[in-house]
């Protein structure tokens, strides 16, 4: 097989293998970038056109972009060559230990870690001095690391790598960890009800109540859920650091009902934290809260 073609199938592997997935899947990711698109103006949409224009300059044609969807799955896909892309492997996650007070300073030295670089590929994005490329990559990754600060186990963490430790059965359905199924079936169960679509116009009352905040709170909201709702419905105890917890459990059809509501809300949420994004870059105004404009 040629070069290409392996590097293709090892992009297409790291996004289907469940047990090592390293972020929200493919569709959920695909999925907040459906909800962004269809709550900012036909303006920015026309601005984010005009980038993608410029994808072939990324050098990624193993993983291109010909859309938003796209996109919000290329910093996963990318990854599949980890000599190039490697550095940017702690910037999916931030997390924090649920049984300590949360320190939103915590763990992410030099700006290494998802919160920072949504921040950070925000302003760059924001930028219209720098070249078309370089916003471009900015754009496709905080599309997918807004994605990803919206994952519980993103943000909560039990000495356990925010439960890619654990292994645990999604029903009847072995061979995942915990941090897997909250990537892949219990957020594509959420999403894929026909009948109460998720990809929508949102009223601007809802998104006054599901969006706003900064990426540092939407960690906090993160890490939140995964102590009070992800561990103890995993795990059936209401105190789960009163003692070390198994490294093995299943997620009853009880437990998976239970989480599924807040799953669809996150994916909500980050589409229309996404939106909110690309409405502050593409157009006057302030950044993300405490990053000023750089002046010029």
């Amino acid at each position: 097989m040629t070069r290409r073609l392996v590097l293709a199938l090892a992009a297409f592997a790291v996004l289907l293998v469940p047990v090592q997935a390293g972020a929200w899947s493919f569709y959920a990711h695909r999925k907040t970038a459906e909800i962004a698109l269809a709550n900012v103006s036909p303006e920015v949409r026309a601005k984010i056109r005009a980038l993608l224009v410029h994808a072939k300059d990324l050098g990624t044609p193993q993983c291109p972009i010909r859309n938003l969807e796209d996109a919000a799955v290329w910093a996963d896909c990318i990854r599949a060559e980890g000599w190039r892309w490697g550095y940017t492997g702690a910037w999916h996650y931030r997390t924090a230990p649920i049984c300590k007070a949360f320190d939103p300073r915590a763990n992410c030295a030099g700006g290494n870690c998802v919160t920072a670089q949504i921040t950070r590929t925000h302003r760059i994005l924001a930028d219209e001095s720098l070249p078309p490329a370089v916003r471009l990559e900015a754009l496709a990754f905080m599309v997918h690391f807004a994605g990803d600060v919206h994952n519980p186990l993103h943000s909560g963490d039990n000495e356990d790598q925010g439960g890619n430790q654990v292994k645990a059965d999604y029903g009847i359905k072995p061979g995942y960890s915990l941090h897997a199924i909250w990537d892949n079936p219990l957020a594509e169960r959420a999403i894929s009800d026909p009948a109460d679509p998720v990809a929508r116009r949102y009223t601007a009352e809802e998104r006054k109540t599901l969006a706003g905040g900064t990426p540092d709170d939407w960690g906090r909201e993160s890490w939140e859920i995964a102590r009070s709702l992800v561990y103890p419905t995993a795990f059936d105890t209401d105190d789960v650091c009163a003692r070390p917890l198994p490294e093995r459990t299943v997620l009853s059809q009880e437990d998976i009902v239970r989480a599924v509501p807040i799953a669809r809300q996150r994916v909500v949420q980050a589409g229309l934290r996404i939106a909110d994004l690309l409405d502050s870059a593409f157009k006057p105004g302030p950044l993300v809260p405490d990053e000023p404009r750089r002046r010029r």
